[in-house]
């Protein structure tokens, strides 16, 4: 599947496409999840599944309702440190502990975000363009969540 700058979707295409992103997001937290031994690393990775697993179902219920109720999304999309720049993306193996699986987490997310950005900017001034801002502002608050926990457990201050 090839993604183009500046395309609009159909709002039920774009919905299966962001499905589909999600499916495979919690497919790869899931395997992670079988990898690690670490219990710290396999909490924060069940964490991240569970929600997943939320987005998807919102996904699902936008598909049935035609829309999704803008009274349960963030407004506005929150800042970031953009730690995924300075962590190292990598697949997690046996021996991956906390702050590994952290990133991996951060690193999956931020393409989560990155697709919800590319969609609502692809629909500007088309009538689902706010959904999918509203579905960016959200994955934008779960990045946002994760980055403070990895600063506040592993970045020290000086």
């Amino acid at each position: 599947m090839t993604e183009q700058q500046g395309v609009c979707y159909t709002f039920e295409t774009a919905l299966e496409m962001a499905l589909t992103m999600e499916q495979r997001c919690f497919r790869a937290f899931l395997q992670a999840i079988r990898t690690v031994k670490d219990r710290s690393a396999g909490m924060i990775l069940k964490d991240a599944a569970l929600e997943e697993i939320d987005h998807k179902q919102r996904l699902e219920k936008a598909l049935i309702e035609g829309g999704i109720d803008p009274d349960e999304h963030l407004q506005k999309t929150m800042p970031l440190m953009h730690l995924d720049d300075l962590l190292k993306q990598q697949e997690l193996n046996a021996e991956a502990d906390s702050r590994q699986a952290l990133a991996y987490v951060i690193h999956l997310k931020k393409n989560n975000l990155e697709f919800y950005d590319k969609l609502a900017k692809g629909c500007t001034g088309a009538p689902m363009a706010p959904i999918f801002q509203q579905l960016a502002n959200d994955e934008s608050l779960n990045l946002q969540k994760l980055e403070d926990l990895y600063e506040a457990h592993f970045l020290t201050e000086n």
